[in-house]
């Protein structure tokens, strides 16, 4: 698959550089480019990233961190037995347990809830880190929900960190979550504080407690194109009751507003 010329190889993280180091140099950079690939495509074009990782799998399939990419790139697809598989092999291959929460989650795309129940439960989940552990709780949620347990959901996301005024990364996604179990189980008011609460941490946009927020306060989005729009037919219809065809300016007949530029970003 083709490079874009402004991509090094040198933008990979320190860590995976030095994972690449014990192979030949050219064949290194050309792996460090097919995972620069696969981290600027993953959340824009996840077809495109899972295409980059696969040559980087084909190039160096006994990396570790190539593996790991392989994987999350899977897992964007969806194809989540594929992502537990490449998961599980870089695990083996480092000793970490970083990946137990996406693996649990794998499980649930799988359909089998109770297994990612059982990892939440596992002794693995105690050497998490604090944002492995919030990521574990709200897979562990997720399952919940999966077996509709919409209580159950909502007793597993409260914890500490929930009640935490402290705005970590994880934070909006905590609170969203928790909002959107609160709604689920019909409780209104208590989801629309919550939303709130989620808006207030959602400080880069990751989430959409915004728009959910602005839905159960009623609050309706009107595009300004099409408002655009609408006021060119008006003012058209309006022209028409007082000149013949032939009197109207001409170049009315193809005005419309410009479309958007393609905004490329980011994942």
């Amino acid at each position: 698959m083709p490079i874009p010329e402004d991509v090094t190889g040198d933008e990979i993280d320190k860590d995976v550089r030095q994972e690449l180091q014990s192979l030949p140099k050219t064949l290194a950079e050309d792996v460090a480019k097919n995972l620069v690939m696969v981290a600027r495509l993953i959340d824009e074009d996840p077809e495109g990233a899972y295409g980059y990782s696969k040559v980087a799998l084909r190039l160096a399939s006994r990396v570790a961190a190539v593996r790991e990419a392989a994987g999350f790139a899977a897992y964007a697809n969806q194809k989540y037995s594929e992502a537990l598989g490449e998961f599980r092999a870089a695990r083996r291959m480092t000793g970490s347990v970083d990946l137990w929460p996406v693996m649990a989650d794998c499980e649930r795309g799988l359909g089998r809830p109770e297994k990612a129940l059982d990892m939440a439960g596992a002794p693995d989940v105690h050497k998490l880190d604090k944002a492995g552990q919030v990521e574990m709780r709200l897979v562990a949620a997720g399952a919940r929900r999966d077996m509709g347990q919409l209580d159950a959901a909502i007793v597993t996301l409260q914890s500490p960190e929930l009640a935490s005024n402290s705005v970590q990364p994880w934070t909006a996604r905590l609170r969203y979550a928790y909002a959107d179990a609160l709604l689920a189980a019909g409780r209104e008011g208590e989801a629309r504080e919550w939303f709130a609460k989620a808006v207030e941490a959602d400080r880069d946009g990751s989430t959409d407690a915004s728009d959910r927020l602005a839905e159960l306060d009623g609050v309706e989005f009107v595009d300004a194109l099409d408002d655009s729009e609408g006021d060119s037919e008006g003012d058209s219809e309006g022209d028409s009751e007082g000149e013949s065809d032939g009197e109207r300016d001409s170049d009315s007949h193809d005005e419309s507003p410009n479309a958007p530029e393609e905004d490329g970003d980011k994942d």
